[in-house]
């Protein structure tokens, strides 16, 4: 499995780390590529969109020429995982003009709802096709305020979605990433092997 961390902010070695735990469970090798120009996503099989700050990681995309790429890679039905600040870039509506958001999870969404740095959080959550819960970690994470007809939520935290499916994206308010379990890497890039642990 080729896979791409889109690399121009946030948790990369971290992704990288948590794409290949995945892959390994299924038996499966990743090579990992760090993504900061264009021509590189045309040949990943999946793609991982980090945390960071959605405003800087909006424009790079775009000046870059990697947004493009990237609606050209989920419209061929090849996987992406957001998280966080991903999901906010991943988004119908960021409700910030800052950001050109991609549209490529009909859903809308707060920035940095859950609170400043100071009110980050870790919580053990209930996530749909996982047979126990996620430990979370939340840190300035947005809101999930409106979801379109066709998007699955996965998970929620005081009935606030946190985690979604859109066709073949897959987007989390929380960082997956920052913890050994990999298994919503798993749900995103192996959907039909998911580990039920």
């Amino acid at each position: 499995m080729h896979a791409g961390v889109i690399a121009v902010q946030g948790d990369v070695a971290e992704h990288a780390e948590a794409v290949r735990r995945a892959a390994a469970a299924h038996d499966t090798d990743a090579t990992v590529v760090e993504i900061r120009e264009a021509g590189v996503v045309p040949d990943c099989d999946v793609l991982l969109m980090p945390g960071g700050e959605s405003t800087t990681i909006s424009r790079l995309l775009h000046r870059e020429g990697i947004a493009a790429e990237i609606r050209e890679h989920v419209a061929a039905g090849k996987p992406v995982l957001a998280t966080c600040a991903g999901l906010i870039v991943c988004s119908r509506d960021a409700k910030d003009d800052r950001v050109d958001a991609l549209g490529l999870v009909d859903v809308s969404v707060d920035r940095n709802a859950f609170g400043r740095q100071k009110d980050s959080f870790e919580a053990e959550i209930a996530v749909d096709e996982l047979a126990s819960p996620f430990h979370a970690v939340f840190i300035r994470a947005p809101l999930i305020d409106d979801v379109g007809e066709d998007v699955e939520v996965l998970a929620t935290v005081d009935d606030r979605p946190v985690a979604v499916r859109d066709g073949p994206v897959v987007a989390t308010s929380f960082h997956p990433e920052l913890t050994a379990d990999p298994r919503i890497h798993d749900l995103a890039f192996f959907p039909a092997e998911a580990v039920q642990a």
